[in-house]
């Protein structure tokens, strides 16, 4: 059992940057895929990023690429959101999720096992 806990969240202008943290409990932190995902009033969720157990293999989606970066400390049982250049679209809730994978990280929110709470992020104008 893995329980996430997600924090960092908050009120930024555009342009701005946060980062956002989800902290693991549990065995085995380094043997899970690792994604961000979010959620917007009205919308589907949809992922952001993904990284590998390793930290060595990470994926975003396209329209955070390049502004946002995934990372993890398994020392710490940590993974963390580098989020940069924020714009007003990226307002939502942020969640993040463990994989039990010892692949490539999922882009697929139903192959994540286990969910944080989430955390508000909002971007104003």
């Amino acid at each position: 059992q893995v329980q996430l806990v997600e924090s960092g969240g908050g009120l930024v202008q555009a342009g701005g940057s946060l980062r956002l943290s989800c902290a693991a409990s549990g065995r085995g932190f380094s043997t899970y895929a690792m994604g961000w995902f979010r959620q917007a009033p009205g919308k589907e969720r949809e992922f952001v990023a993904a990284i590998g157990g390793s930290g060595g293999n990470t994926y975003y989606q396209d329209s955070v690429k390049g502004r946002f970066t995934i990372s993890r400390a398994n020392a710490k049982n940590t993974v963390y959101l580098q989020m940069n250049s924020l714009k007003p679209e990226d307002t939502a809730v942020y969640y993040c999720a463990a994989e039990r994978s010892s692949g490539a990280p999922s882009q697929f929110d139903y192959e994540y096992n286990y969910w944080g709470q989430g955390t508000q992020v909002t971007v104003s104008s």
